[in-house]
């Protein structure tokens, strides 16, 4: 049986490496809902339909667990999944708390990027509140950002214009650590990388979902470790054309995502 992983879009492909990383003998199956993408700019309700629809689909491929591979859709659909399906269902949330922790010693601040929807949810309002007691956490919606990437644009002048732009209300020196909320923004590792101050560190939280995903296999027996790596991509809109785009996405991922 696969593991299987959700986005909206090819950003959940991010986690997916992580993924093909710590677990090689595990077969994998990735969809994206291409009818909707993105889900950052919609509303509640519609977010919920469109994952509930697509994650059905996914259940009937037989699947062992379920990772929602998308910051804005575990906000709004993981509570309402767990309820539905037996299977374990992990999801993401944005690491704000190892990045706080990372910061303690040098009382730098922490620059969340994420979704407009995934801001405004009670989840992350809820998370960011409970673990940051000082107040030293910044967030910024970053919208284009998911839309370039799912025009595979991971790179070049209209990339570093882009964040030049967002980032110029922000004395950068204040920050210990930027944290990549929305699994499409590590395609932009590098990119950042190149030009952020050196001092600070780009986290998100690919490494620590994966953890959850191992520790709920393994409680549940079915850490088998029986398949080859083997890789299958669906999507909602049956297209070839977007099936082709997510598995360049993968190969674009290696380069760029490190």
């Amino acid at each position: 049986m696969r593991i299987a992983f959700f986005d909206s879009g090819i950003g959940g492909i991010s986690v997916l490496h992580e993924a093909m990383k710590q677990l090689p003998q595990e077969d994998f199956l990735y969809f994206a809902d291409t009818l909707h993408v993105p889900y950052g700019t919609k509303s509640k309700d519609e977010v919920l339909a469109f994952v509930k629809a697509c994650v059905e689909t996914i259940h009937h491929e037989e699947v062992k667990a379920l990772v929602i591979a998308c910051n804005t859709a575990t906000s709004i659909a993981i509570a309402e999944l767990r309820k539905l399906y037996d299977m374990p269902i992990i999801g993401m949330e944005p690491a704000v708390k190892p990045a706080l922790e990372m910061n303690r010693s040098s009382g730098k601040r922490v620059l969340v990027f994420a979704t407009p929807l995934t801001l405004k949810e009670s989840k992350y309002r809820e998370l960011v509140s409970r673990i940051d007691d000082t107040g030293m956490v910044d967030s910024l919606p970053l919208p284009e950002l998911v839309e370039f990437c799912e025009q595979l644009q991971v790179e070049g002048p209209r990339i570093n214009d882009y964040f030049h732009a967002q980032l110029a209300p922000y004395d950068l020196d204040s920050f210990g650590t930027v944290v990549l909320g929305c699994t499409h923004y590590p395609f932009y590792r590098r990119a950042l990388r190149n030009l952020l101050p050196s001092h600070i560190q780009i986290v998100d939280g690919s490494s620590g979902t994966v953890k959850r995903l191992i520790q709920l296999l393994e409680h549940r027996g079915q850490l088998q470790g029986e398949g080859h790596g083997d890789l299958k991509f669906m999507c909602s809109s049956n297209d070839a054309v977007h099936i082709l785009k997510m598995e360049k996405a993968l190969n674009v991922f290696r380069d760029v995502g490190v």
